[in-house]
This record gives structure tokens, sequence and C-alpha cells, in this order.
């Protein structure tokens, strides 16, 4: 029996949103999104230009890392998506890698229906792309957009953005559930 591998990894992660993620979004709030649970804690903050930054973007975290607000990881895990989706399926003629700055997202959604709206259409636009993959592509080395993961195919690339989404949409619902519980 064959096995398709690229379904295998496009339903992995459509359950995981469709099922679990998604729905536990439903109803956040500006109040909720930027919570800050702990001091220290990393956020999305007023850039001061009339646009949003990240704490921490383009700097090593600090080990521990820091604890991150609602808007911090819905922004990460949007941006995830969106950066690898500009590189590898965008319309970009060059051999900028997927650390360019390039591929980053011009604006950052400042509120928790913008944060949403964002985290939405770049799954989407993810998920349609990696769906239409053969499996030669699957297959087939990331090269120099890859950076130094140059050698690694394409699946590779897709199971670590689907972590992602497991891994931050995990905590995304536990600060969703710390919240609602009152802990302040």
């Amino acid at each position: 029996m064959a096995v398709d591998y690229g379904a295998l990894l496009v339903s992995q992660l459509s359950f995981y949103w469709d099922v679990h993620l998604w729905p536990r979004l439903a109803g956040l709030t500006d109040e909720e999104y930027f919570w800050e649970p702990a001091v220290g804690c990393w956020s999305l903050r007023p850039d001061g230009d009339g646009g949003w930054t990240l704490d921490g973007y383009g700097v090593r975290p600090p080990s521990p890392p820091p604890v991150t607000t609602l808007a911090w990881r819905i922004v990460h895990v949007a941006t995830a998506m969106s950066t690898r989706t500009s590189t590898f399926f965008g319309s970009f003629d060059d051999n900028s890698d997927m650390y360019d700055i390039r591929h980053w997202p011009p604006e950052l959604p400042g509120s928790a229906a913008a944060g949403l709206r964002f985290l939405s259409d770049e799954y989407r636009k993810w998920h349609d792309a990696i769906a239409e993959l053969d499996a030669e592509a699957l297959e087939r080395p990331l090269g120099a957009r890859g950076s130094s993961f140059a050698k690694d195919p394409m699946a590779a690339l897709i199971v670590h953005i689907n972590r992602e989404v497991m891994h931050h949409g995990g905590e995304i619902c536990l600060l969703r559930d710390l919240y609602r519980a009152g802990v302040r």
C-alpha cells in the first residue's frame, strides 16, 4: 500500500486547526490578546510610527525564554507560516532565504480581531500551498531559500511548521484557559 505523505501532513495540520485550535479562539478580546500573565512578558507593542512590533524579534531569546502574550504567540505562529509561504510559494525571483526581512509581513495586527484574521489568512495560504505539492516536490531539497536547512526536503519544513502550529497553539489555548480562570 502506498502512503500519500503529502495528504497525511496536510490532514494533520487541518485536523489540529479545525478541531483543536481555531474553535478555541472564538471570542478573543483585545484585553485578553494583550494580557501579560507575568512580569517581563514579551508581547506585540506599538512601534511609535503607528505600527506594531514583536518583542524579541531578531534577537536570541534568553534562557529560559520569557512568558509571552496571546498577541505574541498568535503573531509568531502566523508569521512562521507567512514567511515560509512568501519564501517558497511567493513571487520572489531572487535567492532570498526564509529569514530575509522582505518576507516579513508589512504590518502586524494591533487588535485581537486583526490578529485572528492574520492568523486565519496565513494558515489558509500555507495550507493551500502545501496541499498542492506532489511527492517529488515534498522530497526536493529546500535549496538556498532554506538557508542552513538547504539540504532538508520540503516535507521537513512542513513537519516543522506543523509542530510550530501545534506547540504554540497549545500554549495559546492554555493562556486562554488561565485568563478565563481569572489568573492575574
